[in-house]
């Protein structure tokens, strides 16, 4: 499956953002989805991760309540709503596939789209 990322941007702390990942490939509704960023000098974080269904999300303390995950099989488009957004936010974007099983390490993920970029700033 191959992966693109798009939607990142400038937005000033407290703002919101809506990153969408657009997929092809006949396998998307079978992978388990997950965002991941990484901001420069720093190893990539999972952020957020939904099942194949979608019936299942998860995500890190770090950003729960805030963020987001969805998904559209359909459209074979994941997407991630960002709300009170803060300048720690401030990294490259990326969505991954993985298997059947939602995973929150970088190794478990076959996948990547490239990054989009999201600064937080005022």
């Amino acid at each position: 499956v191959q992966l693109q990322a798009f939607g990142g941007g400038l937005v000033q702390p407290g703002g919101s953002l809506r990153l969408s990942c657009a997929a092809s490939g006949s396998t998307f509704s079978s992978y388990a989805m997950a965002w991941f960023r990484q901001a420069p000098g720093k190893e990539r974080e999972f952020v957020a991760g939904i099942n194949w269904s979608g019936r299942s999300t998860y995500y890190p303390d770090s950003v729960k309540g805030r963020f987001t995950i969805s998904r559209d099989n359909a459209k074979k488009t994941v997407f991630l709503q960002m709300n009170n957004l803060k300048p720690e936010d401030t990294a490259a974007y990326y969505c991954a596939a993985t298997g059947t099983y939602l995973y929150t390490e970088v190794s478990f993920y076959n996948y990547w789209g490239q990054g989009t970029l999201v600064t937080v700033s005022s």
